[in-house]
């Protein structure tokens, strides 16, 4: 059992140049990179980036809650897109902390709870959910479901 163990690890480095964690991670950052994209593209209202960072037809998805109601809001990339070029309020400012990133073949799934500020200005925080695919060669998102709380937001250094 052991020989074999061995035989499959030296195949895999034979094969690939690199310890099989060692792609993980790479491939790890690859998908986190995307979402660093998104939020760079948010900060700076740069709508070509964050538009680059969906597969077309991608959605976004949340729980609000509107006159004490839980609703689900969905919209498309477009939608999004378009409410951040018209928005006039200081930078988007979107941050993450300690993501979950899970990586099977073509599809990635990453779960990290953030927070979101007007400028320096605290707005909300949550849980993203963000899906992904490979999609020719590159990860680009298909959908992000996230929640949306205005209270109990842990206490973080502004932006």
């Amino acid at each position: 059992m052991r020989s074999r163990i061995l035989v499959v690890l030296v195949a895999v480095l034979a094969a690939t140049g690199k310890p099989a964690a060692a792609q993980g991670d790479a491939e790890e950052r690859a998908v986190l990179a995307v979402i660093d994209s998104l939020f760079a593209g948010m900060r700076r209202r740069d709508t070509s980036l964050v538009r680059s960072t969906f597969e077309p037809g991608a959605r976004l998805v949340g729980i609000r809650s509107r006159n004490g109601e839980e609703i689900v809001q969905a919209l498309t990339v477009d939608q999004w897109v378009n409410a951040i070029a018209r928005d006039r309020r200081p930078d988007w400012t979107e941050r993450a902390w300690s993501p979950e990133v899970r990586i099977h073949g073509s599809l990635a799934s990453v779960w990290a709870p953030y927070d979101f500020h007007f400028g320096s200005t605290p707005s909300h925080c949550g849980i993203d959910a963000v899906q992904l695919l490979r999609v020719r060669g590159t990860w680009k998102i298909v959908s992000i479901a996230d929640t949306f709380e205005t209270t109990d937001c842990p206490k973080r250094p502004p932006p």
